[in-house]
């Protein structure tokens, strides 16, 4: 197949006028006036890699922690009607079965692909988190660092978790980073550590940091706090949930700018009730109330988003982030924090063939192709 007459973010997140050709699964050949028998007319369209979330529990009424293969292929199936074709289902702070349960099914999903987004693995939100930062995680699975559990559910699981949550200043907090560090991305979350102590576990290999913000200390004048420790810190990508409710658009704007373009990661943090209308939904055991599209418990605490990447991405645009970071943002820098940018993230030849052909006045979906088919029309 090839894309033609539209502009296309080529693989250094240029806006370049070419066309591109698919040969099997995968991105044959990127250049002007390619000619073949099935094309795609992509014209007043911009095309861009597939999108890439690496934090999502989940939407249409499926979670990760259900525990179920059809749970994480019904979030796949809708995931890639918003250009979302790779992910990391996202557990949280459960019991271990559960946790185990979970980390099995996405494994299933991955050995026998199916229609929909890829899993590229899991992310590992809690249980290893600060009791007093729970946010919306259930206070009585909460743990200290343990390696060697961890080490347990990554063997038993085939070795998927591409990215584990731990708040630092907790007992066993040096030596989990230290062996974890080897093993997948380790992301500094849910936790009280100040300033220094956020430096400290940079220091032991903390390269992540779980929705920016959120379930943190912030940054002021004289308290850094964990916030200041990652802006401060270039070895460090942060996660901004990018719906303008958890963080202001203003200090959306001031972050990217701080961040620059390879260190911004928009993930949708989405629960079972992303996609669907306003309710009450669980969530990791909790009840959670869905008004005007926010989830949040019954005390007022932030209960994850219902949003998508999609959205995030022309919520991004409309708050003035320039287009080039905020591509980036949804695919190249979510795909290396999952060690998977070397199959997707941006349109280069070898790599997989997903893309989103996006309205270039409008930014609505009108195709998404996945492995070299189009696996979505609007």
């Amino acid at each position: 197949m090839i894309l033609k007459n539209g502009r296309l973010v080529n693989e250094d997140f240029d806006l370049v006028q070419m066309d591109l050709r698919t040969e099997g699964d995968r991105i044959r050949e990127i250049g002007a006036n390619l000619t073949g028998e099935e094309t795609l007319d992509c014209a007043g369209c911009i095309v861009t890699p597939g999108f890439v979330d690496v934090h999502i529990h989940g939407c249409v009424g499926a979670d990760t922690c259900d525990g179920e293969e059809e749970s994480i292929r019904k979030m796949a199936r809708h995931l890639v009607t918003k250009g979302v074709t790779s992910f990391c289902p996202t557990t949280m702070t459960v019991s271990t079965e559960e946790i185990r349960a979970a980390l099995r099914a996405a494994r299933g999903c991955m050995d026998h692909p199916q229609e929909g987004a890829r899993v590229l693995g899991v992310n590992m939100e809690g249980p290893f988190i600060s009791a007093k930062k729970k946010g919306a995680q259930k206070e009585e699975y909460v743990r200290n660092p343990d390696w060697e559990l961890f080490r347990s559910l990554y063997e038993d699981c085939g070795g998927i978790v591409r990215l584990v949550d731990i708040a630092p200043e907790c007992e066993g907090a040096q030596t989990f980073v230290e062996r974890a560090k080897e093993l997948c991305t380790v992301s500094i979350a849910h936790t009280e550590a100040d300033f220094e102590q956020a430096k400290q576990s940079f220091a032991w290999g903390i390269t992540h940091a779980t929705h920016l913000y959120n379930a943190m200390s912030g940054l002021t004048h004289r308290a850094p706090g964990v916030v200041g420790a990652v802006m401060d810190m270039p070895s460090v990508r942060a996660e901004l949930i990018c719906d303008g409710f958890h963080i202001n658009p203003a200090v959306l704007r001031i972050t990217f700018r701080i961040l620059g373009e390879d260190r911004t990661v928009v993930v949708s943090d989405s629960m079972r009730a992303a996609g669907q209308p306003d309710g009450d939904y669980d969530l990791g055991g909790q009840m959670v109330q869905v008004r005007g599209g926010h989830a949040l418990l019954p005390d007022g605490t932030i209960a994850g988003s219902t949003t998508n990447l999609h959205d995030e991405l022309k919520n991004l645009l409309s708050f003035g982030i320039p287009f080039r970071q905020a591509v980036k943002s949804v695919t190249i820098n979510p795909a290396r924090e999952a060690d998977a940018a070397d199959r997707v993230g941006s349109l280069a030849p070898g790599k997989l063939a997903d893309a989103v052909v996006l309205d270039a006045a409008t930014y609505d979906i009108r195709f998404v192709l996945m492995n070299g088919s189009v696996v979505y029309r609007a």
